[in-house]
């Protein structure tokens, strides 16, 4: 039985890992190849959404 779970957890692992890993590269391929000339659009709207939004979690400096 305790094969099974390990066996388990590995193949879950993998394929939360290829799939994440998977999104992250064909995002990064999508930008660079068919972004066009707004390629940081995106990510700048997002950043200025965001700019004075306070800081949640993690320890305090």
């Amino acid at each position: 039985m305790g094969g099974y779970i390990v066996d388990f957890m590995i193949v879950a692992l993998l394929v939360i890992g290829i799939t994440a890993t998977n999104g992250v590269l064909t995002s990064a391929i999508g930008l660079k190849f068919f972004g066009g000339k707004d390629k940081s659009e995106i990510v700048d709207k997002s950043v200025s959404l965001q700019s004075g939004w306070k800081s949640v979690g993690g320890k305090k400096k």
